[in-house]
């Protein structure tokens, strides 16, 4: 059983790391401070210790990655969320990015498709901090439509198109963050969902995710 601990030295790649991303861009103070404030080295293997700072993606269970953190402030600052707002996210992964949500103090909805990564998660202490999380396993394309309406939707997949059980499940009003693209580089996107159902499109800068899939992997 691995023994986790949150060291000064540690803390210090942290602090390290809120700078980076502020040199890149990064403004919300309530987002960066939820980056100092969570180990992410608890999210990686014990192997990755060293490097857990850096700001790129690393490998995880089940052929997947936890986000570089800067795609996670990045994607977190469009989705603008309050307080209290309930928030549906596709694609769980190592829950980082649910943590940072967490740590905002909005209520967490997360789905993952690959049974191995819901299970892992299900079963990891630091996780327990964040009652406000809520995990289950299933169809991203699918959401949760008895949890819904939701505040805000946030894909951390990239999507070939805006999935509309997805979009139906948003309040007015409501925001999605939403990767799209099916090939090596996709576009950000920000939807806003309009009075009348439909939702208008904000373009963004390109990242690179793993694809988004439909189904279960058990």
């Amino acid at each position: 059983m691995r023994k986790f601990e949150d060291t000064y030295r540690h803390m210090g790649l942290r602090k390290k790391l809120v700078e980076t991303l502020r040199a890149k861009g990064i403004q919300n103070e309530a987002i960066l401070d939820a980056i100092n404030k969570i180990p992410r080295h608890y999210f990686l293997d014990s192997a990755f210790d060293e490097v857990a700072y850096e700001d790129r993606a690393f490998p995880i269970t089940a052929g997947q990655t936890i986000s570089q953190p800067y795609t996670v402030a990045y994607q977190t600052q469009l989705l603008e969320v309050k307080p209290f707002q309930r928030v549906l996210e596709i694609g769980t992964g190592s829950a980082y990015q649910a943590s940072v949500l967490a740590e905002l103090g909005v209520q967490v909805f997360t789905i993952e498709r690959q049974k191995a990564l819901f299970d892992t998660n299900k079963g990891f202490a630091f996780l327990k901090k964040y009652p406000n999380i809520k995990f289950f396993y299933g169809d991203g394309f699918e959401g949760l439509p008895t949890f819904g309406p939701f505040d805000r939707v946030l894909i951390t997949a990239a999507a070939p198109f805006v999935p509309p059980k997805l979009v139906a499940q948003m309040k007015p009003g409501g925001i999605m963050v939403i990767p799209t693209g099916e090939g090596e580089v996709q576009v950000m996107k920000r939807i806003i969902k309009l009075e009348d159902g439909g939702y208008r499109e904000e373009i963004f800068d390109k990242f690179s995710f793993v694809p988004m899939l439909e189904g279960k992997n058990g």
